[in-house]
């Protein structure tokens, strides 16, 4: 469906339903195409399958974060965080 631009301001709401429907709706200025109102994809959360996937498509084995053992001290998260006083 083409309609001017004129026109789908009066008829906003029902292009965007068709739209939603799958029909494609191309708004005309001066008779050319200037835009196209499509409908969203459905957006959700991370789709973990397609993550690994990709992964295994890379090579890609854990999650990449490999901390330094020496790290892995609670004294020094303290400090770290500013949970330590200066003064101890």
């Amino acid at each position: 469906m083409e309609v001017a631009i004129r026109e789908a301001k009066a008829r906003l709401s029902e292009l965007v339903a068709a739209a939603r429907n799958g029909e494609r709706v191309v708004i005309t200025r001066h008779g050319r195409p200037a835009a196209e109102l499509v409908a969203c994809k459905a957006r959700g959360g991370l789709d973990f399958e397609m993550l690994e996937e990709v992964c295994r498509r890379h090579g890609i084995a854990g999650d990449g974060e490999r901390w330094p053992e020496e790290w892995n001290d609670p004294a020094f998260s303290r400090q770290v965080l500013g949970l330590e006083d200066e003064d101890e």
